[in-house]
């Protein structure tokens, strides 16, 4: 099914609007902490995961979700709520640690929940995997039409929570989607060195549900493959696994020297840009013109400028406040 001019701009529009947000982040981050990297300088303390590169991915499955659908990301986390549609000004607050903020300035950058868009997150890898079979486990019980969404890297792919979520989803036929973002390095070891199998999306076949490799950089190639998985399980069908082969434009994390790397690779991703793969698509079909791409990208900027004169503008919360909304 060929998608209408209005879902690809709406992608694209999502997409330009969480590569705003990550490089407008990664400039603010490095405020007082150089030359000498100190990580608890400046007004964004502590460690930072970036999204740039990724966003086809968000953009493409979160396209597909209702406000009401829970997700539960990574510690690489704005890209997805971003595109479930969280208020931009709450976010930034939480992330430059304010009392505004969607925890109060508690939670931080790799810790965002929002009960408005059902999102949550968290450090540890692999974490929010079981977390989303429980909602999809509450979801079915309920006999709600809502659909799970989990989304992880290919190195949690290797630990023991994604086996047996997906094992436990699969024998209750739970409305949950898998989604594997395979950017090739689980922080610095590729996949070569630490997984057996040449794509994730092998694995379904080992309990038996559907799954697929696909483009992650695309991000028509993400939408379709994400419809039909959320598709199925809201049928109440069970289970998908989507693996989308994509790769980070910026480190693993803020300061990360990238020795890792081989020479030239960065620069022959960033061929494949999404935005310019996207773009570029529309342009072909005469539904995006250059004037209308850099209309789109000034409503973004001033969007992120908003949030960031928000977010700075906000109250940090009182020493007093340390305990509160804390389990006891």
């Amino acid at each position: 099914m060929a998608l209408d001019q209005a879902t690809l701009l709406e992608l694209y529009r999502t997409i330009v609007k969480i590569r705003t947000f990550e490089e407008r982040v990664g400039a603010m981050y490095y405020e007082e902490k150089l030359p000498a990297f100190d990580i608890a300088a400046g007004p964004i303390p502590g460690e930072m995961h970036l999204y740039s590169g990724q966003e086809a991915v968000a953009a493409g499955v979160c396209a597909h979700l209702r406000l009401d659908d829970p997700v539960t990301s990574t510690h690489r986390p704005h890209g997805h709520l971003i595109a479930k549609g969280v208020d931009l000004n709450k976010m930034m607050a939480e992330i430059f640690g304010k009392k505004t903020g969607l925890c109060q300035g508690k939670g931080g950058h790799m810790h965002l929940f929002d009960p408005v868009t059902h999102f949550g997150c968290g450090g540890i890898v692999g974490g929010g995997i079981p977390h989303a079979v429980g909602a999809a486990l509450a979801i079915k019980k309920r006999g709600e039409d809502r659909v799970a969404v989990a989304f992880f890297g290919e190195g949690a792919a290797n630990i023991g929570a994604f086996h047996e979520s997906v094992n436990i989803a699969a024998l209750w036929k739970l409305p949950v989607v898998f989604v594997v973002e395979d950017n090739l390095y689980a922080i610095s070891v590729p996949k070569t060195a630490s997984t057996s199998v040449r794509s994730n999306a092998e694995r379904g076949a080992a309990y038996g549900i559907p799954a697929v490799q696909v483009d992650g950089q695309n991000a028509v190639a993400v939408y379709e493959a994400a419809r039909e998985a959320i598709a199925r399980a809201r049928r109440g069908e069970g289970p998908s696994l989507i693996e989308a082969i994509c790769y980070r434009f910026r480190g693993h994390f803020e300061g990360d020297a990238e020795g890792y790397l081989n020479e030239g690779e960065k620069a022959d991703w960033k061929e494949k840009d999404p935005i310019n793969i996207l773009g570029s698509q529309m342009k072909e079909q005469g539904w995006l013109t250059e004037a209308e791409a850099e209309a789109i990208q000034a409503e973004m900027t001033e969007l992120v400028a908003a949030a960031e004169k928000f977010a700075r503008e906000s109250p940090y919360p009182a020493p007093e406040e340390a305990l509160e909304h804390v389990f006891a």
